[in-house]
């Protein structure tokens, strides 16, 4: 068993990248087990085959890297892997026939059906939730938002040119949140822009205790 304390926390940027393929191939070549311990979740995501994830010393949850990502079992872990990380905004649970609406602010969303089924079920009709949606799944494509049933308006805070994608900052009811779209987007800082949420890949989360009611 190798045991490895951060081995790459400080190399730079480039070196770490290419450190990281150099450990990966090295496991692979070994076939040895690798207790490996980060706070670069990126290490963990690429590197792990299976992640412990802890806060305060204690484990939070532990699964293999796209479970992880796709059905965080709380808060923390939401918000801990993928970057830039999860949005969290508060949601008002409105029964409406057999489905449910979500309220934010001024906005009525539809929630899918899974969702609002477990969402009912478990007597958040009335409640406040938090939904949990990532950056890749809110997007400004002229095409996705006029045929989506989700949408909200919003102005560009920060516009950040990454190269392949382009992170766009705005605040929607007084949440902060994050889309990742497109490089050849035409939204620039400042601009009012409409954005369509994939209601299909929402999470929800208690207020309460922060674990997930969806998982």
């Amino acid at each position: 068993v190798f045991l490895m304390d951060e081995p790459l926390s400080n190399l730079d940027a480039k070196l770490r990248v290419q450190m990281r393929t150099e450990i990966s191939k090295l496991h692979e070549r070994l076939g040895a087990t690798i207790i490996y311990v980060t706070h670069d979740q990126t290490e963990a995501m690429t590197l792990g085959t299976r992640i412990v994830v802890m806060k305060d010393g204690i484990v939070q949850q532990v699964d293999t890297p796209q479970h992880l990502y796709d059905n965080p079992i709380n808060l923390f872990v939401a918000g801990f892997i993928g970057s830039p990380q999860m949005n969290f905004i508060d949601a008002t649970v409105k029964k409406n026939g057999s489905g449910a609406d979500l309220i934010v602010g001024n906005y009525v969303l539809k929630a899918p059906a899974d969702k609002a089924k477990v969402l009912l079920e478990k007597g958040y009709d009335g409640k406040t939730v938090i939904m949990g949606i990532r950056p890749e799944n809110i997007t400004d494509d002229p095409e996705v938002v006029a045929e989506s049933k989700a949408t909200v308006e919003a102005k560009v805070n920060v516009y950040e040119l990454l190269g392949a994608e382009v992170f766009l900052y705005f605040d929607l009811e007084g949440f902060p949140c994050t889309a990742r779209v497109d490089p050849h987007t035409a939204s620039k800082m400042g601009n009012t822009v409409k954005f369509a949420l994939n209601m299909e890949m929402t999470h929800f989360f208690d207020k309460e205790t922060e674990l997930s009611i969806t998982y």
